[in-house]
């Protein structure tokens, strides 16, 4: 059994649960997320907590029991405090600006790159930073893979579309592979 799983989910002040058929919908200050719920696990609110079970002892049944009580655990921190993601440009003239709800990005190519914002997705600027925001941490982390797969950074002067805690791993490149080359 998943020692994760057998945890209870605690409803934070101002978040409230609801289970029909099989479908579990919680609603909070920042939205409402819905999950369906596999046949083989079984979902219960009781006194502020959700408790997660296993209804069978097979393998799918044990695998999806703790996986569903983290997406659950994901969807309350989702509805009252939100997701974020964090992107910095790096490279001269790399900027982007927020139109409306999508963003346009011009990070080196002959046009500017213009990304439409996922349902419950905003974005905002500052500088060189560009941060995701939303209650769904999936599609939270979607929407900043895609601006990130807009220009990855290159290895050899880091230029691109980075997260903010992302390490670069940088290479050297022809010039220093001819300095210690005999004449």
């Amino acid at each position: 059994m998943s020692k994760i799983g057998k945890q209870p989910v605690k409803l934070i002040e101002g978040v409230s649960a609801e289970i029909s058929g099989h479908e579990l919908k919680v609603i909070g200050p920042k939205g409402s997320l819905s999950l369906v719920i596999p046949v083989s696990t079984e979902v219960v609110i009781k006194d502020g907590e959700i408790l997660v079970s296993s209804k069978k002892e097979t393998k799918q049944a044990k695998s999806n029991f703790g996986t569903i009580r983290s997406l659950i655990a994901n969807m309350v921190n989702g509805v009252s405090k939100g997701w974020s993601k964090q992107l910095e440009l790096v490279g001269t003239g790399y900027r982007a600006e927020v139109q409306g709800k999508d963003i346009i990005l011009t990070v080196g190519f002959s046009h500017p790159v213009k990304i439409e914002a996922p349902e419950g997705i905003g974005f905002k600027v500052e500088k060189t930073i560009i941060t995701v925001e939303g209650a769904n941490k999936e599609t939270v982390g979607q929407a900043a893979a895609n601006i990130r797969g807009v220009r990855p950074p290159e290895p050899y002067k880091g230029k691109g579309i980075k997260y903010i805690e992302e390490v670069i791993r940088r290479k050297s490149g022809k010039a220093a592979k001819t300095v210690g080359a005999p004449v």
